[in-house]
């Protein structure tokens, strides 16, 4: 056994990797801008979402056929957008902050802000009873 010789071979150096596995400085936008906005978007949409039950209260049970699906749609938004938003955010955040992953988590971030606008545009929206 000759004592020069390395017993593992060094670490392969930072300026050959590859540029899509260097770390990415910016990685911290999206997911941040997504959480600023979230922070805005959910409790506007849960509460207009779960105030536009009373758009019923003037036709009781003979909405029209427009309503009742809008509304429909608002609740099962609210409701299973609730996970989309929340993975689609947690997602933004873990990715691995190299450049590789930087369009995903751009994507990903987007894509957690869509239920709320989605339900906010549902609610202003609303046809008549």
């Amino acid at each position: 056994m000759n004592p020069q010789r390395p017993t593992a071979w060094p670490a392969y150096p930072a300026a050959r990797r590859n540029p899509r596995e260097q770390r990415d400085r910016t990685a911290w936008i999206a997911p941040t801008v997504a959480t600023v906005l979230l922070t805005v978007l959910v409790p506007a949409a849960a509460f207009l979402g779960l105030l536009s039950v009373m758009a019923t209260d003037s036709c009781g049970t003979d909405c029209s056929r427009a309503l009742t699906t809008s509304l429909t749609l608002i609740h099962g938004t609210l409701f299973f957008g609730a996970f989309l938003t929340h993975g689609a955010w947690v997602t933004a955040w873990a990715l691995p902050w190299t450049r590789r992953w930087s369009a995903l988590r751009i994507w990903t971030a987007a894509l957690s802000l869509l239920p709320p606008v989605f339900v906010l545009i549902l609610v202003f929206t609303l046809p008549g009873a």
